[in-house]
């Protein structure tokens, strides 16, 4: 038996998928405003829940430890995948109290829960390399020192703590996956890979208006988000838990991954400009991509 939290999102909905594949019962904790978002899992739904009854939602929300604690009880899973969060940074500086007590609290409140039912039960959390933040050496390892930016980061960096103190005092199997950005069709639209892809299959259908964007020239590591949860699920296999770092190793601009996405329309943009002035032209000299200074 699994539990997922957060299994409406990318990298639930993935993990979700793996599982029941491998023969897993899987529940999934759903938030009741979260109770009609579940676009991502439909197709699951349909196949594992309807017709065989290996896939269940229970409500459920991390900032409600009553309701963690029942769900944990009611369905002892003996494998626990903590993706739920407040994972938006910009968002993050708008709602920082919030992101606290969903991101950083979130994770305390299901590892207390999991210590005080005395479940056996092994533990991801979803770490996130936003908490490397201004690093201190290039690449980043499991021993590199957290310097959390935003608060996103800094509550991912509480979780990140609690759970290796969970793992050390208690003698619990936990592990913190520390990914770095990872994409997908199923990724949430206001993240700045489906904001580009999205409107370049627009353009292509007659839109008009150019994609707006911001530092072009800001790099980040890429990863497949299905390949992710391959790893994910590999760290809880292990004979001892332990923290690992999920990335690539190679860093792609915003600008490369405009020309790539482009490119699939068969279009080559040609870049004029510095700073703010910078454009992506098409080859009829119209204006597809320019910077927001937003």
């Amino acid at each position: 038996n699994a539990l997922i939290t957060g299994i409406t999102g990318q990298d639930g909905s993935y993990l979700a998928e793996l599982l029941l594949h491998r023969g897993y019962r899987v529940c999934g904790l759903v938030r009741r405003a979260s109770s009609q978002n579940t676009a991502r899992i439909d197709h699951l739904y349909r196949e594992f829940g309807e017709l065989d009854g290996r896939l269940r939602l229970e409500p459920g929300d991390l900032c409600d430890a009553s309701s963690l604690s029942h769900v944990l009880a009611t369905q002892r899973p003996d494998e626990i995948y903590n993706f739920a969060a407040q994972s938006h940074v910009k968002m993050s500086f708008e709602i920082p109290v919030y992101t606290a007590d969903v991101t950083a609290l979130g994770a305390m409140r299901l590892l207390e829960a999991l210590r005080e039912l005395g479940l056996e039960a092994k533990f991801y959390q979803a770490s996130s390399s936003e908490m490397f933040g201004r690093a201190s050496e290039t690449p980043q390892t499991e021993t590199t020192p957290l310097y959390p930016c935003n608060p996103y980061a800094a509550a991912k960096a509480y979780a990140f703590h609690m759970t290796r103190t969970y793992r050390q005092a208690y003698g619990m199997f936990a592990v913190n996956g520390i990914l770095f950005n990872h994409e997908s069709p199923r990724r949430g639209e206001e993240f700045v890979t489906r904001k580009i892809t999205r409107a370049v299959a627009e353009i292509a259908h007659g839109r008009t208006q150019p994609l707006r964007l911001g530092n072009l020239d800001a790099g980040r590591d890429w990863g497949y988000a299905k390949d992710y949860m391959d790893a994910v699920w590999f760290m809880m296999q292990q004979q001892r838990p332990d923290d690992y770092v999920i990335a690539t190793g190679e860093c792609h601009t915003v600008r490369q991954w405009c020309d790539l996405a482009f490119e699939c329309i068969d279009l080559q943009l040609s870049w004029t400009g510095e700073g703010l002035e910078q454009r992506g032209m098409g080859p009829d000299g119209r204006v597809l991509v320019e910077v927001d200074p937003r």
